[in-house]
């Protein structure tokens, strides 16, 4: 269903300025991809909507607060999606279409749409405190999109542009949030497929928090955190390539390639398939740890079942499969790590790497075994505890004291 917003004269003054914003950009990308420059003095439009009646009256109330801000001078006017009646684009978000999808308890029944923000991350995380734990903010158009590090992320028109809310307690497993939220994403899109009688739009997760098909990238995640109160308020951020082929590909256009069916994947159905995922893998995670979807998420893999070839100095090489993924996280293994450093070669598709790596007994370990003497593939959480890969990343064990170590723990 298209967006519609009232007809009164102070909403259609709102969603003017924000139109009348957008001035030519000189980015190098070709039209329609380039995304328009917005200056200090822009305004954006934020729609607010509510799942049930008290969410509603929590969009009423943040409205007429003016509690919500943005940075770099950007003017915000908020509108109410219940008092909407005029249509707009025809390919808008479909706030209504999204709502009656939804059937979480939680997560994503609190929506902020914008057609343009500077990021939706930016917009959850500067508002946090304000906002229902839970609330999701979407947008068509990102002109300060990032990623990790800093790094931008482009952000056309066609993507599934979104960022929502969320508290945890245990500092110690916040840092693997992304994973559960990568592997939400992944499992939503199998979700719709299944529930359109589609083949399988296989999409991957990369490490630390890139998803990618047949080889190209089509997603990316970002997870920022706070502190505040005992409790770390956790912002996360997703961008899905659904209907904009470039500057890579997209997954309709994976399925026009498929040549089986006229369906398109539509971003409201994706975003609620995502809601409903997450809230149980969130539950999972919560109450039984990352083991809990460690078997699925190693399935999501990119690199699962990949061979390497691993080599002592001075020894014959080894190859292996990588066949399944263990988790230790007790301070006797760490113990017993601690004071090992050696360096180990790694060849990746003939691909030649030095890998070290300085062991602190504060990280927790995760073990990527290959082979059935478990001997390699050994990966460590660094210290904002991202998993660490030997195609690309360090590692320092004696391999042999590794394999007494599991001998004793397994």
């Amino acid at each position: 269903m298209s967006y519609a917003f009232t007809r009164s004269l102070g909403f259609f003054s709102a969603l003017k300025k924000v139109i009348l914003s957008t001035k030519k950009t000189n980015s190098s990308l070709p039209l329609p991809f380039a995304v328009s420059a917005m200056d200090g003095n822009s305004s954006c439009a934020l729609v607010l909507c509510g799942k049930s009646s008290a969410e509603n009256e929590t969009a009423k109330t943040l409205k007429n607060s003016g509690a919500l801000k943005l940075t770099d001078n950007t003017e915000l006017s908020i509108l109410l999606h219940s008092e909407s009646a005029k249509p707009i684009k025809e390919d808008a978000f479909g706030v209504d279409s999204f709502m009656n999808s939804l059937s979480t308890n939680r997560f994503g029944r609190f929506l902020l749409w914008s057609p343009r923000l500077p990021s939706t991350h930016d917009v959850i995380s500067q508002n946090f405190c304000e906002l229902p734990i839970g609330a999701v903010c979407v947008a068509d158009v990102q002109y300060k999109g990032r990623g990790r590090s800093k790094n931008v992320w482009e952000s056309p028109k066609g993507c599934l542009l979104f960022s929502f809310t969320l508290q945890m307690e245990d500092g110690r497993v916040v840092p693997l949030i992304q994973y559960v939220v990568s592997l939400a994403v992944t499992e939503a899109i199998k979700d719709v497929c299944d529930k359109n009688g589609l083949p399988y739009v296989d999409v991957k997760i990369k490490w630390p928090n890139d998803l990618y098909l047949n080889g190209l990238k089509v997603g990316g995640i970002l997870c920022t955190s706070t502190f505040k109160s005992k409790q770390f308020n956790v912002s996360a951020g997703i961008g899905l390539n659904v209907d904009n082929e470039k500057p890579t590909t997209c997954l309709n256009t994976f399925l026009r390639e498929l040549s089986v069916t006229t369906y398109q994947f539509r971003r409201e159905d994706i975003l609620a398939a995502f809601f409903d995922k997450f809230e149980k893998f969130y539950e999972l995670f919560i109450n039984q740890g990352f083991q809990s979807l460690e078997e699925l998420y190693y399935k999501t893999w990119l690199h699962s079942g990949q061979r390497v070839i691993v080599q002592e100095k001075n020894d014959d090489q080894v190859v292996e499969n990588v066949v399944t993924i263990q988790v230790w996280q007790t301070r006797k293994l760490l113990d017993e790590l601690l004071t090992q450093s050696l360096n180990i070669h790694a060849y990746v598709h003939e691909r030649v790497c030095t890998l070290s790596y300085d062991i602190n007994p504060t990280k927790i370990c995760y073990f990527i075994l290959s082979g059935s003497d478990r001997n390699l593939r050994v990966t460590f959480m660094d210290k904002i505890l991202g998993l660490v890969f030997i195609k690309d990343m360090p590692l320092s064990l004696d391999i042999q004291k590794l394999k007494n170590v599991f001998s004793k723990n397994v």
